[in-house]
């Protein structure tokens, strides 16, 4: 399989004041291939978070590579990473992130507004996306009009949109009951087996078990990669 995200040699600090340095990430050597379903796991401070930043390319190493598709990122402006970040990460998160008095075939459309796609064309995919989903009857629905499962299923339907490479999930499940947590779980294997990169961040093992690999996470370092 093909590299999609490399991370060599990878350590991030943080400054707190003048003299305090905090380093959230050590070392971190790490290669997700195109089509694996990854689990990264680790309690809270664990430095996880920092690492999906990486990852995601939210966010540059002080020291080491970070490279997707080839492609390094260390010479890139923000304008050049989110481009980078546009074509081939999409993101879901805890919080949904929906625009609360925004229909749900719109907050689909976000990530292609400034694409240059016509009104039309948008329409057509988020539709598209929606229906994928299982939301084919909620389009003018906002969130509050939404369940919790259904509303993280829109948040899916917007990372799909501009049909990502990766799918970078932080901790997807955590505001929902268990029955729709195990829905949008089984969503992102069914994308998986269609060839989608999943990187699942987690702080619940059995959610982490769904995935084809689990990486453990303790104090900024990789402890388990399984």
């Amino acid at each position: 399989m093909t590299s999609l995200i490399t991370l060599k040699n990878v350590t991030k600090s943080y400054k707190l004041g003048e003299e305090i340095e905090i380093k959230a990430l050590g070392n971190i050597n790490l290669d997700i291939k195109q089509g694996e379903f990854v689990a990264i796991v680790g309690p809270s401070g664990s430095g996880k978070s920092t690492l999906m930043h990486m990852i995601g390319l939210l966010d540059k190493p002080t020291e080491g590579l970070v490279s997707i598709d080839g492609k390094n990122i260390a010479n890139l402006d923000e304008n050049e990473l989110a481009g980078l970040r546009n074509k081939y990460i999409g993101f879901v998160f805890q919080a949904f992130n929906l625009l609360p008095r925004t229909k749900a075939i719109d907050n689909v459309e976000l990530p292609l507004i400034y694409s240059g796609i016509s009104k039309n064309e948008r329409d057509k995919k988020a539709i598209f996306e929606l229906e994928k989903v299982g939301l084919g009857d909620r389009l003018n629905h906002t969130p509050s009009q939404l369940s919790g499962g259904q509303q993280q299923r829109v948040a899916i339907a917007r990372a799909l949109v501009t049909t990502p490479s990766l799918i970078l999930a932080d901790e997807p499940t955590g505001n929902l009951d268990s029955k729709s947590g195990l829905e949008i779980i089984a969503l992102l294997k069914g994308l998986n087996k269609k060839g989608k990169t999943i990187v699942l961040v987690t702080h619940d093992p059995d959610i982490a078990r769904n995935a084809k690999r689990i990486i453990e996470i303790k104090d900024g370092e990789i402890i388990k990669d399984k």
